[in-house]
């Protein structure tokens, strides 16, 4: 099988399995989406919804984030993570969305990743969930999969999107960056990959290698 048949059927067997993958941060608009995203981060998606609704319900405006001092902020995040960083980084980055984007969350990744808080990661998510733009979110399931999968070879994050953008198609960016991570959590886990029951089987790179093809 030519490695572009072996990757055409890799996408569209996990389209068949995940085709209604999408993001497990609950968001109303892009503003809740924005800060969903940069407290998720070192953090799991179910831990940060356990917070949102409150502090969503306390501060529902980006305009009255960036009226918050970071301390405001910390009773709220506390059960996070770096939560009194990701409280300085919301405030600080909502003080920019209002002065100099009028208050909306930018749709450029260009600009998102000059927010603090922000990296390449978290911007395409916004991107991607919040304006329908396609993009690649390499988290730490997509970098895995991924490479194991043998769409992409790249030492770092920055490298595998690229790569990962050059083998799949543009329109199908995002949806593969959530079925990606969706194998990751169903079958393809850092410790304990459950090849033998995995679909892609005879499709994996980094089966092929442990021998299970």
């Amino acid at each position: 099988m030519q490695e572009k048949e072996r990757i055409e059927l890799i996408l569209k067997k996990l389209a068949d399995h995940y085709p209604r993958a999408v993001t497990n941060l609950v968001y109303d608009n892009a503003y809740q989406l924005f800060v969903a995203t940069v407290l998720s981060a070192q953090t799991t998606d179910e831990q940060v919804n356990k917070i949102t609704a409150d502090l969503f319900t306390a501060i529902p405006t980006v305009y009255e984030l960036s009226r918050k001092k970071p301390a405001e902020l910390e009773p709220y995040l506390k059960r996070l993570g770096l939560y009194r960083h990701k409280s300085r980084f919301l405030v600080e980055a909502a003080r920019t969305i209002v002065g100099e984007h009028k208050g909306r969350i930018p749709d450029r990744l260009e600009e998102l990743i000059k927010l603090p808080g922000v990296g390449r990661k978290t911007a395409n998510v916004i991107i991607s969930s919040a304006y329908g733009i396609p993009a690649i979110a390499v988290d730490t399931h997509v970098f895995r999969v991924s490479k194991r999968l043998g769409l992409a070879a790249g030492k770092t994050v920055d490298v595998v999107e690229k790569q990962l953008e050059k083998v799949i198609p543009q329109g199908d960016w995002s949806n593969t960056h959530h079925r990606l991570i969706a194998h990751g959590r169903a079958l393809c886990n850092a410790r304990n990959p459950q090849c033998r029951l995995c679909f892609l089987l005879g499709l994996c790179s980094y089966a092929g290698e442990r021998g299970e093809n």
